[in-house]
């Protein structure tokens, strides 16, 4: 009789990720920010059993950035753990992952999840890519040591640390002139996000 093969530990092959609550039309969205939340919340009476894959469990509501930024608020009150949004709707589950490939004639989405080796494969019959934007600096992507961009909270973050340093910095100084320019803060556009 043959052995079977040991697995090899150098392998990680995707593993289906079964959930078949009815075998109901199956909607993968990736990505949790407002079009994810978006087409899952217009999905709620549907007869379709909807997966969010999202690369952070939280969604992030992008137009108060710059008040963690500021200081004015907490990271926690701008990002609300996306369970938590959705925890009312009974046809939706969320996954912790980030898509690193997508098989259009299978219909399945390869992810990866943070502290997991081994991929794991999801499975559709529609499919919604809502991943959002990221920042661009027109191919110049020195300009981002002096002008951080303000699209996630740990941009946020730097922010403040940048902004409260240049007060704290500013504070020793005694010269008038090299105050200001410690204090001299340049805002390049002027969206929400």
């Amino acid at each position: 009789m043959d052995q079977p093969e040991p697995p090899n530990p150098n392998s990680n092959p995707p593993r289906p990720l079964s959930w078949n609550p009815g075998s109901r039309h199956r909607v993968l969205i990736i990505g949790s920010g407002f079009g994810g939340l978006f087409a899952a919340k217009a999905l709620r009476r549907a007869e379709a059993d909807v997966t969010i894959l999202a690369s952070t469990p939280n969604h992030l509501f992008q137009p108060l950035l710059y008040q963690v930024a500021t200081g004015i608020l907490s990271q926690g009150e701008i990002a609300p753990a996306v369970r938590e949004i959705l925890r009312r709707q009974r046809n939706v589950r969320v996954l912790l992952g980030t898509a690193v490939s997508m098989d259009l004639e299978a219909r399945t989405v390869t992810a990866r999840a943070p502290g997991r080796t081994a991929p794991f494969d999801v499975g559709y019959d529609s499919l919604i890519v809502a991943t959002g934007a990221s920042q661009s600096y027109f191919g110049r992507a020195e300009f981002a040591e002096h002008a951080p961009g303000l699209k996630s909270i740990d941009d946020a973050l730097e922010l403040r640390g940048r902004i409260f340093g240049a007060f704290e910095l500013a504070e020793l100084e005694e010269d008038p002139r090299a105050r200001a320019r410690r204090l001299t803060f340049a805002v390049v556009g002027a969206g929400a996000t």
